[in-house]
C-alpha cells in the first residue's frame, strides 16, 4: 500500500461533508479540523462532531480527533477571544496551542501565484503555520491505515 512510503499523509478536504470528505474520513486514521474563530463555525463544530461519530460507528471504528486548529484569529476583537476560549472549554488538549491569526498575506498570497511560504516567509501566519506543522509532527504519530 501507499502508505508504506510514508509517514504521515495530509488531505485536504472540502469544508462540506461531501462524498469526498467522507471517503476521507472513511481511510483516514485521524482528523484536524481548522476551525475559524466565528460564532457559526463554532456552530457548525458540532454537527461535525455528530457526523464524525457516525462514520466511526459506520465505517471506520479507528478515525481519532488529532486536533481543531483555530484559524482567523482577529486579536482586534472579542468575539475571536471568547470563540476561542468556548472550543478550549469544550475539546481540552485537543486544541492546538498554534492560532492561526488573521493576515493580509493569506489574501495576497495566492494573487501572487506563490504560497504564502514563500510569499512572505517572516509574516506571523507564515511563523504560525511552521509552528503548527512541528506541532503535529509531535501530537500525531505515524499509525497503520484504517483500511490495513
Amino acid at each position: 500500500p501507499l502508505s508504506l512510503n510514508y509517514d504521515l499523509m495530509l488531505v485536504d478536504c472540502p469544508p462540506s461533508l461531501g462524498l469526498l470528505t467522507v471517503n476521507a474520513l472513511t481511510a483516514a486514521h485521524g482528523v484536524i479540523v481548522p476551525l475559524e474563530c466565528e460564532y457559526y463555525a463554532l456552530r457548525g463544530m458540532a454537527n461535525l462532531m455528530e457526523s464524525i461519530d457516525r462514520i466511526r460507528q459506520r465505517l471506520n471504528p479507528s478515525l481519532e480527533l488529532d486536533g481543531i486548529v483555530a484559524t482567523m484569529y482577529d486579536v482586534r476583537t472579542l468575539h475571536s477571544k471568547e470563540v476561542l476560549e468556548r472550543v478550549r472549554e469544550a475539546f481540552g488538549s485537543v486544541v492546538f496551542d498554534t492560532v492561526i491569526r488573521k493576515t493580509i498575506r493569506f489574501a495576497e498570497a495566492p494573487v501572487s501565484g506563490k504560497p504564502i511560504l514563500t510569499y512572505a516567509p517572516a509574516s506571523p501566519g507564515t511563523v504560525a503555520y511552521r509552528k503548527l506543522a512541528r506541532e503535529v509532527m509531535d501530537r500525531v504519530s505515524p499509525r497503520q491505515p484504517a483500511w490495513s
